[in-house]
């Protein structure tokens, strides 16, 4: 019996493989060895940004808060001590589009916690 080399499954492979690093500078976007590394490269660099994004966001909205909080005259520590006290429980996102979108609003959060922190 003849050796089967798969023909038509190797090429498909091969292709999704190619098709993979579309983009990919130099050697990395046309030699197949040096694709599949790069492939490998990419997921793992993929998975390692999603993890990062999440970091990135919570320090944004954590500037933000603080910007709003400086301007009514409270640290951002204390601010966040003063919610706790009082049992407030919104978190750090919802906070900063508040601060951004209804800043009344957020005015009245900010007093709830001066009067818990007194």
């Amino acid at each position: 019996m003849p050796r089967v080399r798969k023909g038509a499954a190797r090429r498909k492979a091969n292709k999704r493989t190619l098709k993979g690093v579309k983009g990919h500078r130099g050697s990395a976007g046309r030699l197949l060895r040096l694709a599949k590394e790069a492939n490998v490269r990419a997921a793992v660099n993929a998975r390692v940004g999603r993890k990062l994004r999440k970091r990135d966001f919570r320090g944004l909205w954590i500037i933000r808060i603080n910007a709003a909080c400086t301007q009514r005259g409270i640290r951002y520590s204390l601010f966040i001590s003063g919610l706790k006290k009082a049992g407030i429980e919104i978190n750090r996102k919802m906070l900063s589009e508040i601060a951004i979108a209804d800043p009344a609003g957020f005015d009245v959060i900010v007093d709830q916690a001066k009067a818990a922190l007194v």
